[in-house]
C-alpha cells in the first residue's frame, strides 16, 4: 500500500477525526474491496462441492421457482 497523508482535526465536541485526501480514501476504500472479495472467495471456495449447472438450466429454476 502507498504512503497516506492523513490530517487530525477535532470537532466541537472534542472527538478527533482524520482527514484523507480524496484520491487516499478512494485507494484505501478500492482496497478494502479487493480484500472482501478475497474473503468471499476463500468462503466460497471452502463451500464448493465441485456440483455445477448450466447457466440455461439455472434460468430455467429462477423462472420456475418465480411462478
Amino acid at each position: 500500500m502507498e504512503k497516506i497523508h492523513p490530517q487530525f482535526i477535532t470537532d466541537t465536541a472534542g472527538q478527533k477525526l482524520v482527514v484523507l485526501p480524496l484520491s487516499e480514501f478512494d485507494r484505501i476504500m478500492e482496497e478494502l474491496e479487493d480484500i472482501e472479495d478475497v474473503r468471499l472467495y476463500d468462503e466460497a471456495k471452502k463451500e464448493d462441492n465441485g456440483g455445477r449447472i448450466l447457466f440455461e438450466d439455472y434460468v430455467k429454476y429462477r423462472e420456475a421457482k418465480n411462478e
